[in-house]
């Protein structure tokens, strides 16, 4: 069983110019174009069972629309191996009401951006998103770190993340990029004895310059390293991460070999490529068992 808990798409109209913009921030390579039927024929090609959806709202005023797409992805999730989370934003005046709706849609959890929000992890206005979350059931991605295409911005770094967990009350966060890409010296004395998950989306390896010119030095194109990686992973247990691999930004059968490469034992590579997520999705695992045995 193998499920990418962390991929990025974008409506079919808005595709080619959303990722031309990011990639133009980032100055790093696109593996696919963004769209729903390119990440279909990716997990495929991967032997993927499932693929989550992870949307940013980079306005409040985008959630509703965010929201909407996503429960129409999970509506057809077992004919595409496709679903999503939905969005939320902290300036986002109906907050609240929005959350509400995305669980009542049946979406199961939703995405936070602290820097592409422009706002601390650790502030009131993301507290209150997380507390109400938490009494949904509805899980919340963050960004977790520095962010390659925002250099700079540390809005939502380990520190910021710990403080968030202890403030907002019960709540199942995630913490992609290994709990803080570019931050990893800090990641587990913040985050080993809090309650938060970890994803291995965009961390392990070189990442893939876009051939732009941009003037990129081997350390800052490096991330972790198998050794640090595993190091990471242990310190939280392989029952707190999620195997994610922020497709289009990294090639999903590419990751997986990559992941599959790395001296875990066989129980670790199932419960991260899988079976943790499937605890996760009850209701996806409940028709994936069939087809996959989770």
């Amino acid at each position: 069983m193998t499920i990418d808990f962390h991929t990025h798409t974008f409506p079919d109209a808005i595709a080619d110019r959303a990722l031309n913009k990011l990639r133009a921030g980032s100055h790093t390579h696109t593996f696919l174009d963004g769209r729903l039927s390119s990440l279909h024929s990716s997990l495929l090609r991967a032997g993927m069972d499932l693929c989550v959806v992870m949307p940013v709202a980079t306005s409040a005023h985008q959630v509703e629309h965010i929201n909407e797409r996503a429960a129409r992805v999970r509506e057809t999730e077992k004919e595409t191996r496709i679903t999503s989370f939905g969005a939320a934003h902290p300036d986002d005046p109906d907050w609240k009401k929005h959350l509400d709706q995305a669980a009542a849609s049946g979406l199961r959890g939703i995405k936070i951006h602290p820097p592409y929000q422009g706002v601390d992890a650790d502030d009131p206005r993301y507290l209150r998103i997380l507390s109400r979350a938490g009494e949904l059931g509805l899980i919340v991605m963050t960004h977790a770190g520095l962010d390659v295409g925002l250099p700079g911005a540390e809005q939502s770094t380990p520190d910021k993340l710990r403080r968030a967990l202890r403030a907002a009350g019960p709540v199942r966060l995630i913490c992609a990029h290994m709990g803080g890409w570019g931050c990893w010296e800090s990641v587990c004395d913040a985050l080993c004895d809090t309650s938060a998950m970890i994803d291995t989306s965009f961390s392990l390896g070189p990442m893939t310059p876009a051939g732009d010119g941009y003037p990129w030095t081997e350390r800052a194109l490096a991330r972790l390293e198998p050794d640090a990686f595993c190091a990471i992973l242990r310190a939280f247990g392989a029952q707190r991460v999620l195997f994610g691999t922020d497709s289009p930004w990294s090639g999903q059968a590419e990751e997986v070999r990559a992941f599959r490469s790395l001296p875990l034992t066989g129980e670790e590579k199932a419960l991260i490529l899988g079976e943790n997520a499937c605890r996760l999705l009850p209701e996806a695992a409940a028709w994936l068992h069939g087809a996959a045995g989770c």
